[in-house]
């Protein structure tokens, strides 16, 4: 069984203090061989030294005694919605519901309170008459290991778009990440121009189920993912500037 530890830098926070659900779920899908589900129990801690074990058949963050999330192979079967050009996801993102309302404005990849080259800058806003959002993002240098961007950076841009495809929520509610799927096709270079999209899929009871794809400078898929969010109340959180 291999065993390693994990720190969650407050770079990679979603919530302010925790980290993000993506960038969580890439860091132990990468000890799952292709496409994987990970599911996230608690909110990973900030600054706290995590153990990773990972087993033929499963793959566990723990803080303590307390397991954080499990990764496993799993199979994708996605519906994709053609994808804007990055000129129209560039108009999409100026709708971006997050401008105006936000849960966790400090979020490593959708939060509108992080400054280029800090945060992904990820603001999926709807495509006019399409029943998706979309957004640009250009990558940034300091996700990149040997040219291309890290596969955990990857994940990260597929959480968020699957968010706002199935926001908003009533009045004293929020959204957090329960499970995330995806299947990595590619890489990215820096500074290339991508475009994300995400859609909803379905939403029952307390559960939202959207998903979202990556697509490279050339149009080519990059990277696909279905999420299921799950409905909780706004106060759950301290409510963050």
């Amino acid at each position: 069984m291999l065993k390693e530890s994990l720190t969650i830098s407050p770079r990679f926070c979603g919530p302010s203090r925790s980290g993000n659900g993506g960038y969580v779920c890439g860091r132990i899908a990468r000890h799952v061989a292709g496409p994987a589900t990970v599911r996230l129990l608690v909110p990973p801690p900030l600054d706290t030294e995590l153990r990773i074990e990972a087993s033929v058949d499963v793959v566990s963050l723990r803080a303590g005694d307390t397991l954080v999330g499990e990764g496993r192979s799993a199979t994708l079967d996605l519906d994709l919605p053609m994808p804007p050009s990055f000129a129209d996801a560039v108009i999409a993102a100026q709708s971006y519901l997050g401008f105006t309302t936000h849960s966790f404005p400090r979020c490593f990849v959708c939060g509108p309170k992080r400054q280029k080259g800090d945060g992904l800058r990820i603001f999926a806003g709807p495509v006019k008459g399409q029943g998706i959002v979309a957004a640009p993002w250009v990558v940034d240098e300091s996700l990149a290991t040997d040219g291309a961007i890290d596969d955990e950076f990857i994940w990260a841009a597929l959480d968020c778009p699957t968010a706002f495809a199935v926001l908003p929520v009533e009045e004293g509610k929020a959204v957090v990440l329960g499970q995330l799927s995806a299947q990595l096709l590619g890489r990215v270079q820096p500074g290339e121009q991508c475009v994300v999209i995400g859609w909803p899929i379905q939403i029952e009871g307390r559960k939202r189920m959207a998903g979202s794809a990556l697509y490279g400078a050339s149009g080519k898929l990059v990277a696909m993912a279905s999420a299921i969010w799950i409905e909780i109340p706004a106060k759950t959180f301290p409510a963050e500037d």
